[in-house]
């Protein structure tokens, strides 16, 4: 039983007998650092149906408290907050109860709830994945166990955009310009060999725009006459009449780039449970569409175009299918919703991660999916975050300016080797035991940097910055966690018993932090903010290294002491590595 669940109780019984007055909310805080107290409850809220002074009707409740629940050992008031001070004995009896239990902080599933379906990476089949799409699949898969550990059945997914125009940009320059090139004879990945082509189209596009304005056409009118951006278009025509000869090549392509990908989720540490394609969703989506015109939800437009009218929701008309029939990303988007939930009739909500630029587009999806009568679509959320942007600026994928995605875990891994080896910290590791470790370290500074800051807000990220062994960051948090487990090796002796002790201040401290870790994960599950738990775990890991610089551990001369701050210290490496893992972060042994 958590200690607001034990002074809940208490406090309305308080306030009932004390005034004569039945409450229903009660609300707490950590107390601040300055004042004496473990937790505090906050009396302003209760003036509006206690007529007095806030001190006095503090005092009248901690005086109830002290005299009436064991756990209080005496408090204090300062203005309207009533700060509470609990016994040591209420914190080492939490703390033997939940020492032994390694996943401590985890909810359950009840039996009556839906699962949740997460989706995130959604990458298009043109290009390989870069540094926006590793914040992506990074927020993805951490909310996705995030949500898992609250105590929710979750699936991860995603929808590849493999069909469109930005498909046949590359499919139309391989033909031009490949060569029969192939990941195999080329040595390329196959979503690099593909963006190549990508990034020639658009060169060669640039340059028939260009000779088009020369000839006195203006930028608009060039744009649509390129002969190269016609011939994408014919082609992307022919894809979806079926001529054979353009899903032989589609397919083909296609394929190199999910070999590629595979590689790159893998070495990334993201997995997905099922996989959807636009090219098979955007029929199903025409096919609601064609359902929604006969219910008057939909509307046609002379030109043959179908639209919904969103202006009396406060929104705009939405085009949901083109002129000439061809389907457009809202129409694929609708299919895919109503797919998932015939595949999976347990889940009962979806998170999509997708960046900001597309927040518009997610508040018209789910009302047009509210609209076509699916109770399931109240439960949508839309993560939105951030652009991510490095020192030297945007990136654009036409252009090929993007940072590579493996090409920039590469590089954490070589930034974390150069700085390991500066700090000289890896003496008699083996070469292969170095390599290991300086992924692990490169790996989790990568990833601690991108989520720990709040997943709506832009961010910069620094490679460098983000692998510094001192401060908020990965290394910082992984080096604590080794040097727990330095500490555990050195245990010679019999750490099982549970003892009872008198605590130190930091040791208090220290277990009020472990205490938080269940409220915190049910916080980051609701929020859907891995930000959470990774600044989480940072105030553990700097309440955990200033319970080491001010107590002695292995020297304490009191057996049941040293005991307990052994067994305190594994409890923390624990937790570490939980939050850790819902973040998708491995913590090393020895550091």
């Amino acid at each position: 039983m958590s200690l607001q669940e034990i002074l809940n109780p208490s406090i309305k019984e308080a306030v009932q007998k004390t005034f004569d007055i039945a409450i229903e909310k009660i609300e707490f805080q950590a107390t601040r650092k300055d004042f004496e107290g473990d937790i505090t409850m906050v009396i302003f809220p209760l003036l509006k149906i206690i007529k007095g002074n806030p001190v006095e009707i503090g005092t009248k409740i901690g005086n109830y408290l002290v005299e009436n629940v064991a756990q209080v050992e005496k408090f204090n008031v300062v203005a309207g907050f009533l700060n509470i001070v609990i016994s040591d004995a209420y914190y080492v009896n939490f703390f033997n109860e939940i020492q032994s239990n390694d996943k401590f902080g985890f909810g359950t599933a009840s039996a009556n709830d839906k699962a949740v379906m997460v989706e995130y990476s959604s990458p298009n089949t043109n290009k390989p994945l870069h540094l926006g799409h590793v914040r992506n699949n990074l927020l993805g898969y951490s909310v996705a166990e995030i949500i898992k550990a609250s105590g929710k059945k979750v699936y991860k997914t995603q929808i590849i955009n493999d069909r469109g125009i930005h498909i046949c940009k590359s499919m139309l320059a391989w033909q031009k310009f490949g060569n029969g090139q192939t990941p195999e004879n080329s040595g390329l990945k196959g979503d690099k060999l593909v963006g190549n082509f990508y990034v020639e189209f658009d060169k060669v596009y640039k340059t028939e725009i260009a000779a088009l304005m020369a000839e006195g056409k203006s930028e608009e009118e060039a744009k649509k006459q390129a002969p190269i951006i016609q011939e994408a278009q014919q082609m992307l025509l022919d894809w979806e009449a079926g001529k054979p000869e353009v899903i032989e090549l589609w397919k083909t392509m296609n394929q190199w780039v999910y070999d590629g990908f595979a590689q790159t989720y893998k070495s990334l540490g993201v997995d997905f449970d099922s996989y959807y394609y636009e090219s098979n969703t955007y029929l199903l989506g025409k096919e609601v569409v064609q359902f929604g015109l006969e219910k008057g939800i939909f509307e046609k437009d002379a030109d043959g175009s179908v639209w919904i009218d969103l202006t009396p929701d406060g929104l705009d008309r939405k085009i949901v299918l083109r002129s000439d029939g061809t389907a457009v990303y809202m129409t694929q988007d609708i299919g895919t919703a109503i797919q998932r939930v015939k595949d999976f009739p347990d889940v009962g909500g979806m998170v999509y991660t997708v960046g900001n630029e597309q927040d518009y587009h997610f508040k018209v999806l789910f009302l047009i999916l509210k609209k076509l009568g699916f109770e399931w679509a109240e439960n949508l959320y839309h993560l939105s975050y951030g652009m991510v942007e490095l020192p030297s600026g945007k990136m654009k994928s036409r252009e090929g300016t993007v940072v590579d995605a493996d090409d920039l875990m590469e590089e954490m891994t070589t930034t974390a080797k150069s700085i390991s080896e500066e700090l000289g910290k890896l003496d008699g590791y083996s070469d292969e035991e170095k390599a290991n470790l300086y992924k692990t370290i490169g790996l989790g500074a990568l990833k601690y940097f991108m989520l720990k800051v709040d997943p709506k807000k832009s961010m910069m990220f620094n490679p460098e910055e983000s692998v510094d062994f001192a401060g908020n960051t990965g290394p910082f948090i992984q080096y604590t966690y080794a040097r727990i487990q330095s500490i555990l090796r050195k245990a010679t002796f019999d750490t099982t018993q549970k003892v009872t002790i008198e605590l130190h201040p930091k040791e208090k401290e220290l277990i009020k932090q472990i205490e938080l870790f269940p409220e915190i994960i049910q916080n980051a599950a609701h929020n859907h903010s891995p930000a959470l738990v990774a600044n989480y775990t940072y105030d553990l890991v700097k309440e955990f290294n200033s319970f080491y610089q001010n107590v002695s551990i292995l020297g304490e001369e009191n057996q049941d002491k040293k005991v307990f701050r052994v067994q305190l210290s594994k409890k923390v490496a624990d937790t570490i590595k939980l939050a850790f893992g819902l973040l998708g972060i491995e913590v090393p042994e020895r550091m």
